[in-house]
């Protein structure tokens, strides 16, 4: 007996080109912007452009005003900031770490009596509290505690 083959013809798949006007979500916005920092730097690149936010803003008005970097602006009709890296003499970078303490997942908190000290003084802790985003040292001034987003040395 012979068998009957199918009449129909199958049409080739298509295959669309996703195209993406915007960057992908980020689970962690903070820990997005310090990785990027953090590339740039180790890359001897002279600014970086992160995706804006107003917590953003206030971290890096807090390391401008700590000396880590050179300044930033914001650019693309307020949609992205540029950060511009701040280098010794012989092009080492002034950041030398930047660490995310807490995370979507684990978030950590510190009380006014045991607001964390970085590289024994020597670096800035970024917290965020119930009056803004600040340092560790702003903080104890304050004498409030918060939730510590990073440490930048």
């Amino acid at each position: 007996m012979a068998q009957q083959r199918s009449s129909k013809k199958t049409k080739p798949a298509v295959r669309r080109k996703v195209i993406r006007t915007e960057a992908p979500a980020v689970s962690d916005p903070i820990a997005d912007m310090l990785t990027r920092i953090r590339n740039a730097a180790m890359a001897r690149h002279v600014d970086v452009s992160i995706p804006v936010s107003k917590m953003k803003i206030e971290i890096a008005s807090i390391l401008l005003r700590e000396g880590y970097i050179r300044g930033f602006q914001l650019v693309d009709r307020g949609k992205m900031i540029r950060i511009r890296l701040k280098y010794d003499a012989n092009r080492r970078p002034v950041i030398n770490g930047l660490k995310r303490v807490s995370r979507p997942g684990r978030r950590v908190y510190a009380g006014r009596d045991n607001l964390p000290r970085v590289q024994n003084g020597l670096g800035v802790a970024i917290l965020t509290t119930s009056q803004g985003i600040m340092t560790a040292r702003e903080a104890a001034r304050a004498g409030i505690g918060g939730e510590v987003l990073g440490y930048v040395w």
